[in-house]
C-alpha cells in the first residue's frame, strides 16, 4: 500500500494574500520589459529606386 500524501500546512501569507485578492482585486501587471536580445536595426534601409521622369 501506499503512504497517503500529507496535506501542506496552511500558510497565513497565502491566506492573507487570497483575502486581500478578493477584498481590493487582483494587483496591477507588471511592467513588460524588452528583451535585449532583440534590438531593433540602427538604421533603416533605404529603397534608392528613381522614378524616370519622361
Amino acid at each position: 500500500m501506499s503512504r497517503r500524501k500529507k496535506k501542506p500546512a496552511v500558510d497565513s501569507a497565502t491566506q492573507t494574500r487570497r483575502l486581500a485578492r478578493a477584498l481590493l482585486g487582483a494587483p496591477p501587471g507588471g511592467r513588460v520589459i524588452p528583451s535585449k536580445k532583440r534590438k531593433p536595426a540602427k538604421h533603416k534601409k533605404r529603397d534608392f529606386t528613381r522614378e524616370s521622369e519622361d
